[in-house]
């Protein structure tokens, strides 16, 4: 129990993924802030220890279909959130750019925070579509390298930006960025409830808002949690087999 306890949040995440719908009913993120142990979190929040491990052992009791991302193979893993996560962001955020700008214009002067909302939302959406550039075309290629050069026992040929620590920590950096903006998008909705007047455009917006930052919590759950600590130990591997190679 004393173990659970000191255990960090994102490690529970990253062994049982159904463990994340526990942690976002007490709004505790276990993406971008997935490095702090348990206890730590429910105390500094007020938050029942005993009932949030409770809960946290029948999530992991329920029969259901998962998926064990821990153990897919970290080529597939990067290409799985490409395809998936990256698509999906690529595809709604040009919607939502459109339902936010024509609320602003419609709404705006009933309910300013609107502006603001759009702002943020255009900010954000403009660092993920860099953001997820650098993963497709420097990180990702990168990890898929190592893989196969640890399957084929092959040597490593050296990147140009040294250890790939370096492009973790930057995609990182850019993850905690982007949490602490769909936090204050949050705040600025009221967790996405719209208003008694909200007209439809007004209400399928803020679901999608909803939607978006749900996925979002997943795809940097995957990359920090489980692919970049893997992709680390990777390399660690491969330049500890290289160094015995040329003993």
């Amino acid at each position: 129990m004393e173990a659970l306890k000191k255990k960090e949040i994102g490690q529970f995440v990253a062994e049982d993924f159904r463990t994340a719908a526990v942690f976002s009913e007490y709004g505790i993120d276990f993406c971008c802030r997935g490095n702090r142990p348990l206890d730590e979190v429910c105390n500094k929040n007020n938050i029942s220890l005993e009932e949030v491990l409770e809960k946290l052992s029948i999530s992991t009791t329920k029969v259901e279909n998962t998926q064990a991302y821990n153990t897919w193979p970290l080529d597939l893993l990067a290409t799985y959130i490409e395809k998936t996560h990256h698509k999906y962001v690529e595809s709604k955020t040009p919607v939502l750019k459109q339902f936010l700008a024509k609320l602003c214009k419609v709404h705006g002067e009933r309910h300013p925070e609107l502006v603001q909302i759009n702002e943020l939302f255009e900010e954000v959406a403009g660092e993920l579509s860099q953001h997820m550039k650098k993963e497709e075309l420097v990180l990702f290629p990168r990890i898929k390298k190592m893989v196969h050069s640890m399957e084929e026992n092959k040597p490593l040929e050296p990147a140009h930006f040294g250890t790939v620590q370096n492009p973790i920590a930057m995609m990182e950096h850019e993850h905690d960025t982007a949490g602490e903006i769909f936090r204050n998008l949050a705040r600025l909705t009221s967790n996405y409830t719209p208003p008694e007047d909200a007209c439809n455009t007004y209400r399928v917006a803020f679901s999608m808002l909803d939607e978006f930052e749900k996925d979002l919590h997943v795809h940097i759950h995957l990359e920090n949690n489980i692919l970049f600590p893997k992709a680390l130990k990777l390399e660690q591997k491969l330049f500890a087999n290289a160094n015995s190679c040329s003993l």
